[in-house]
C-alpha cells in the first residue's frame, strides 16, 4: 500500500476488489462454450425479429402501393 496515497487510492493493485455484476457462482458455472452459444442464441433470436420487422414493413408497402395503384 502506498502511503502517499490518497483515501480513495488505497485498494489498487492486488488489493482491488474484483467487480462482478452477477452473482460469483452463476458467472463461474459456464465454460466459454456455454457462453458463446447464449451470445450465438441471443444473436440469432435478434436476427429473427429484424427479419420478421423487415417482411411486416413490405408487406405494408406492397399493400400501400396496390391502394394507390388502384385509385
Amino acid at each position: 500500500m502506498d502511503p502517499y496515497a490518497k483515501p480513495g487510492e488505497r485498494k489498487v493493485g492486488e488489493h482491488r476488489p474484483r467487480i462482478e455484476h452477477v452473482s460469483p457462482g452463476e458467472a463461474r458455472s459456464k465454460n466459454r462454450q456455454e457462453r458463446q452459444a447464449e451470445k450465438q442464441q441471443i444473436v440469432a433470436e435478434r436476427r429473427a425479429i429484424k427479419k420478421s420487422a423487415r417482411r411486416h414493413l413490405h408487406r405494408l408497402l406492397e399493400r400501400d402501393l396496390d391502394e394507390t395503384g388502384s385509385e
